[in-house]
Parts: C-alpha cells; sequence; structure tokens
C-alpha cells in the first residue's frame, strides 16, 4: 500500500525548511534553502522571489521523491508582521519590508496619537510601533506614492506569499495577521476604525482565515512545482503559532523559549494581557485561545555574528570557547541589540555594546558574554510572562536549541529546568503537517501530535547548576540596569 504523504513548509527568515511527513508523522525527506536579507542602514528586506524559488526546489525534489499523486495536501508556516505589498497578477511590487524593520516609527506614532495609545492596545491586543506592518503600509503609501498605487494586495506572512503563488487567492491566518497592527484579535477581523485612521484601504487586504486547517485553495494548473492540481492548500500558521504547537505548550504555566533567528518567550492564555503593553498576542490555533508572546529582534543572529566573529564560523569552535568561560565572564556584560530591539525596550535604534572588557578579556569570554546576554533578555520575558510565579515547564525550540553550552548557560541563567525539543529545526514544519492531517479529517485535534513530542521527538534536559545560577542572579541584577545606563537615565 502506498503512503500518504503532506507537503509541510516553514518559511523562515534565514531560511525555507521543507518536510515531507507521512501519515504516522515519520519525515521521509526534508531540505532547507537559505535566504538573503538585503540590511542597508535600519532597511531590512527579503525578495519574495527568493521564497518562491526556494519552495519550488523543495517541492520538486519531494515530487519527485514521494510522487505527486502520493502528496495529499500541502501546510505552512511563515515568518509573520511582513508588508508584502502585490499587484493585481500578485507580483511583488518591491522587496517585502520585513518584521525587523522599523522604518515606520513617525508612522506610528501618528497612527497612535490619532486612536489612543489605549484602544490601540485594546483593539489589536498589541502596541502601536514601526515594526507593524499597518504603519509601514502608511509609510508606504507617504513614501513610495507610484508603488502603492499599483499595489493591489498585500500580504503578513512570507508563507501567504507563496500560498497565493500556488492557488490565486489572497489569504491570512489570524495568528499571523495578528501582527499587522490591523486587526481586532477579539472579533478576529480588519478594524475599520484603525484602517480608517491610516487611511488605507480595506480591499487591499487578505481575507482572514480562522483556523489553520481552513482550506485556503486548491493548487493550480501549471504551478510549476510538481504538485498535481487541485491538491487542498491549508491556511496553516505564523511561525509563532507554528512553534507554540511544535513545543506542546497547551495550557497556562507552560512556557517555550525559540531561539531563531529573532526569538521570543510564549506561553498560552483564554485571554490577552492587557495589562501591560510590553506582551505581544497572537489569536491560538485552537478558537477560544491567545498566545502571550515576548518577542525579540536578536537571538540566534547574536549566536550567528559570535560565532562568526570568535570563531571564524566554526561552530564547534564556537562551542568549545563558550564551554572554556566560566559564567559571568568576571563580569563582562553584553547588551545583544544587534538590530535594535523590541523587548525589554524599544529602540530600533539602540545597538550592542560589550561592558568591562580588560587587557585579559579573552575571545571565550566575549563568546560566551554574547550569549549570556540573549539569555538575559530571555530572563526578562519570562518575568514578563508573569513566569516567576508559577512555571511548570520551560521548552527550548529553534536552531539555537541546537547548542548544549548554550543551553546549559540559558538553564543556569534562568535557573529553571529546561527541555530542548529534539532537532527542533524541523519540528514547526511537522506541527503543520499536524494542521494538513487536521484538515483532511485524518485528526480531530493536535493531542495525537503533542503525544508524538513526548514520546519519540524529545532532545535533552538541561538542569542548572546552583554555583552557576547564583553568579548570574547578581549578573542579571547588574544586566537588567545596563540600558538604562547607557542611555544616560541612571548609574550603574
Amino acid at each position: 500500500m502506498k503512503k500518504r504523504y503532506i507537503a509541510s513548509f516553514d518559511a523562515g527568515t534565514t531560511a525555507v525548511k521543507g518536510v515531507l511527513a507521512d501519515e504516522n508523522g515519520t519525515v521521509a525527506a526534508e531540505r532547507a534553502v537559505n535566504i538573503p536579507t538585503i540590511f542597508d542602514g535600519g532597511v531590512q528586506e527579503q525578495d519574495p522571489a527568493c521564497w518562491w524559488d526556494a519552495f519550488r526546489a523543495i517541492s520538486r525534489e519531494f515530487t519527485a521523491q514521494a510522487g505527486a499523486g502520493e502528496i495529499a495536501a500541502i501546510a505552512m508556516s511563515g515568518q509573520m508582521q511582513d508588508l508584502i505589498p502585490l499587484d493585481d497578477r500578485l507580483e511583488p511590487v518591491c522587496n517585502a519590508i520585513l518584521y525587523s524593520d522599523g522604518r515606520a516609527e513617525a508612522q506610528a506614532a501618528r497612527l497612535e496619537a490619532a486612536v489612543g495609545a489605549d484602544r490601540f492596545l485594546h483593539i489589536t491586543g498589541n502596541r502601536c510601533d514601526g515594526s507593524l506592518p499597518l504603519p509601514k503600509l502608511m509609510w508606504f503609501k507617504e513614501f513610495r506614492p507610484e508603488l502603492y498605487r499599483r499595489t493591489a494586495h498585500v500580504l503578513i506572512s512570507s508563507k501567504d506569499y507563496l500560498i497565493a503563488r500556488l492557488t490565486g487567492a489572497c489569504c491570512g491566518d489570524v495568528t499571523a495577521c495578528s501582527t499587522a497592527g490591523a486587526m481586532d484579535i477579539r472579533e478576529k477581523c480588519w478594524s475599520p476604525e484603525l484602517l480608517e485612521q491610516a487611511s488605507v484601504e480595506r480591499k487591499l487586504f487578505p481575507a482572514l482565515l480562522l483556523l489553520p486547517h481552513q482550506p485556503a485553495g486548491t493548487i493550480l494548473p501549471d504551478n510549476d512545482c510538481g504538485y498535481l492540481p487541485g491538491t487542498p492548500v491549508f491556511a496553516g500558521i505564523g511561525d509563532a503559532g507554528a512553534t507554540t504547537l511544535a513545543s506542546g505548550i497547551v495550557r497556562p504555566g507552560q512556557y517555550n523559549i525559540n531561539l531563531g533567528t529573532s526569538g521570543w518567550v510564549a506561553s498560552v492564555s483564554e485571554d490577552i494581557l492587557l495589562k501591560d503593553a510590553g506582551v505581544f498576542h497572537l489569536a491560538a490555533a485552537e478558537a477560544g485561545q491567545y498566545i502571550s508572546v515576548v518577542p525579540f529582534l536578536n537571538a540566534g543572529n547574536v549566536h550567528n555574528w559570535a560565532c562568526r566573529t570568535y570563531a571564524g564560523g566554526d561552530y564547534d569552535r564556537a562551542e568549545a570557547l563558550t564551554r572554556s568561560a566560566a559564567p559571568g565572564n568576571g563580569g563582562l556584560l553584553f547588551l545583544p541589540y544587534l538590530n535594535g530591539e523590541r523587548y525589554p525596550i524599544l529602540d530600533p535604534d539602540i545597538r550592542g555594546a560589550y561592558v568591562g572588557i580588560t587587557p585579559e578579556t579573552t575571545p571565550a569570554q566575549l563568546m560566551r558574554a554574547a550569549l549570556e546576554g540573549v539569555a538575559f533578555s530571555l530572563r526578562q520575558g519570562l518575568t514578563e510572562l508573569d513566569a516567576e510565579a508559577a512555571v511548570e515547564s520551560v521548552s527550548v525550540i529553534g536552531g539555537g536549541s541546537q547548542s548544549d553550552a548554550w543551553c546549559q548557560l540559558l538553564a543556569d541563567v534562568l535557573g529553571r529546568e529546561i527541555l530542548t525539543l529534539g532537532d527542533g529545526t524541523y519540528l514547526p514544519a511537522l506541527a503543520v503537517a499536524a494542521i494538513a492531517r487536521r484538515g483532511l479529517g485524518e485528526i480531530a485535534d493536535y493531542r495525537p501530535f503533542a503525544e508524538s513530542l513526548s514520546s519519540g521527538n524529545c532532545g535533552r534536559i538541561f538542569c542548572p547548576s546552583p554555583a552557576a545560577a547564583a553568579v548570574y542572579d547578581e549578573a542579571y541584577r547588574r544586566y537588567s540596569r545596563l540600558y538604562p545606563a547607557l542611555r544616560g537615565r541612571e548609574r550603574l
């Protein structure tokens, strides 16, 4: 009997990752294709054609291996909070403006002043800043009017561009679209009030699909990817939603840390936390649930930078350097804000900094301090989610979870046991495959996938060292005061 497969994809910031999974959730094939990012000052963009080329290359491998007729469905996750303008032929009118691009701060300030900060937070569940697609669209209209006039559609997630190319449908899941700064998070609709205040047209925005297993469309003829026309494509989910599902988070008290290029700390809740605008809120995969996220612009990118700078790009040497330095590095601290930051401060112009360098400082200490800086930021994020009160579990996923040295360091900084979920690189894609299975009616909910995490995909448990944790408690106190001190508002 032939197997039926799901072609599942995660269109992330650094790569498009694909998994070909059978009906048992077993990986039959996997592939990742890296994606370049354009950096020019504060500009951070990607060419959607690169997403499509990567997706197409992986798809052709999958259809060649399994046979197009044995691929039952396609589903995806992808980076969120992008601005992707398309013309009436679904061709990009320009590069996608990424979530990490904060060029629209002035527009965000005007929008917040017009709507009111509390009102904006109530509608969207999030604070208004220049990283959101709605202020970016305002900027686009103001500074690129010729391109704005050509724009017929605006998408929010990289995977929705791929869906549009495959099906001809411009749509978006409510998890990804929660990041637009234009969606009423409780009503799950585009907010007429916010669109009016921003002076942009509702027709530009994609159709909202309320559940990730809702059909987005079917594969068009001549799709150039090898899939059979008529193959179903499901809505999928934004990358934070896929990562949350992939980490097995299902109830309050469970927390997940994502160490991708950027990072976040996430938990699930039954309502949004309006008490604090530092928490980002998303509509969850399950109806009636929300994902509470503390987002960071800097995580795995810091590891990549430090590995390149101090270990010549040699991953194993970077691991050895990290292990060889003592916790706390004799007082050396690093602010990991290479790309500006969103939390614990919202400052697109801040940059990274070392404090405490001496003539005796070694490359190993500089390497370790960089990773400690990210870990301290993550500790701040857990505190923001009230994780100091009650923590049932902390899991780690993403490429950074493959660094044992970093994971042990993180457990020591948090003073908590952490669990890595096997090779987390492809777990979001496997979670998305479960979404497709649900859309096909093969499973009723996500419990089978969650059970598979505990039974077969668990990685390692890292337990904190009491001695290292004590060192880090003192270092964390100093770290927490470092940013305001450098900004001249208080002394260390």
